[in-house]
């Protein structure tokens, strides 16, 4: 909470964050204040802010499906457009499911939908350790497990075949395109959590073949990807014998791929 000793420029302040890119400077001021205790330190996160700095890993959170969820630095930090991912496997999941939020990241996905599911067993995944501890701090007070290991490896293998839902996050930039990404997520994300190999589909190929192997008959997999990569996506979840459809949603412009093991 802001201090009461000191009294912020508040104009002067949201010119300085516009003058450097801050497309939300009124509200990135207002947020940066809130976060500050002195003028010193107020001082120091707004240099840091227009240093280029993400402004989540200033504050430390993001906000998420009206939720607050801890972000260290080098951490991927949660989209708006990913509420899309999970609003669709929420309409898909049925009672009390098993599920896994696979390239986790903060963990974001499984805080939400274990208020909204109540699974009966919901876990979270990761490859890079430094997201495994960022989840770990957001979802071991729910009592949900974050695994640590490359996709479905990571798991317990008593789990395979078994789970009913499956939401991934995974990188699906083309690894051309990483250079033009906002400085914000290039230099300040995982690389892990972004690159998704020639064409952006190298990690969802192998979700597409682990979510074969691992999902219940009848269960679904939730994926993130562009609209451009939705056709080609659709054929990998063809092949590997899962019944795939697309969601999008323009506003947010997210686009999900969902598919499902027939039985």
């Amino acid at each position: 909470m802001a201090s009461t000793l000191f009294t912020p420029d508040r104009p002067a302040l949201v010119r300085r964050l516009r003058a450097a890119g801050c497309v939300f400077a009124e509200d990135e001021a207002a947020l940066l204040i809130a976060a500050a205790d002195s003028a010193q330190s107020l001082t120091r996160l707004v240099d840091r802010r227009v240093a280029g700095l993400p402004l989540e890993h200033l504050l430390g959170w993001a906000e998420f499906c009206g939720r607050r969820i801890a972000v260290h630095p080098g951490v991927f930090v949660p989209r708006g457009r990913s509420a899309l991912l999970v609003d669709a496997a929420t309409a898909l999941a049925g009672p009390a499911p098993a599920v896994l939020d696979l390239c986790c990241g903060s963990g974001a996905a499984a805080v939400v939908l274990h208020e909204r599911l109540a699974p009966r067993w919901l876990a979270a995944a990761d490859i890079d350790p430094v997201a495994v501890a960022c989840a770990r701090r957001n979802l071991e007070p729910l009592g949900v497990p974050v695994y640590q290991g490359d996709l479905f490896d990571a798991l317990p293998a008593g789990r395979r075949g078994e789970l009913d839902l499956v939401v991934a996050n995974a990188p699906y930039v083309p690894t051309g395109a990483v250079a033009s990404l906002p400085a914000e997520a290039r230099l300040y994300e995982a690389p892990v959590a972004l690159d998704g190999g020639t064409d952006g589909l190298a990690v969802l190929r192998r979700v597409a073949s682990g979510a074969a192997q691992w999902l219940a008959p009848g269960g679904h997999v939730v994926v993130e990807a562009s609209a451009a990569q939705a056709p080609e996506l659709c054929a990998v979840f063809t092949a590997v014998g899962l019944d795939p459809a697309v969601v999008s949603d323009e506003e947010r412009e997210a686009t999900a791929v969902t598919a499902r093991r027939p039985g």
